[in-house]
C-alpha cells in the first residue's frame, strides 16, 4: 500500500511541475481535451493506464 501512495504522490509532483513550468500550454491542452468525445478520452486513458501497469510490472520484474 505504501508503494501505491508513493506512486500517487509522484503523479501529483509531476503534474504540479508541469502546471508550474508551462501554465499557458497546460491550460490550452485542457481546453482542447474538453472538445474530444468521451470515447476518445476513455480509450486513451485505458491505453495509458495499461502501459503504466506494464511498466510497473517490467520494473518490478527486471530491476
Amino acid at each position: 500500500m505504501q508503494d501505491f501512495f508513493s506512486a500517487l504522490a509522484l503523479v501529483l509532483v509531476i503534474e504540479g511541475v508541469l502546471y508550474a513550468a508551462f501554465p499557458t500550454q497546460m491550460r490550452n491542452m485542457v481546453q482542447r481535451m474538453s472538445e474530444f468525445p468521451d470515447s476518445i478520452l476513455r480509450g486513451s486513458g485505458l491505453l495509458i493506464a495499461g502501459l503504466g501497469v506494464i511498466a510497473v510490472w517490467l520494473i518490478r520484474e527486471f530491476f
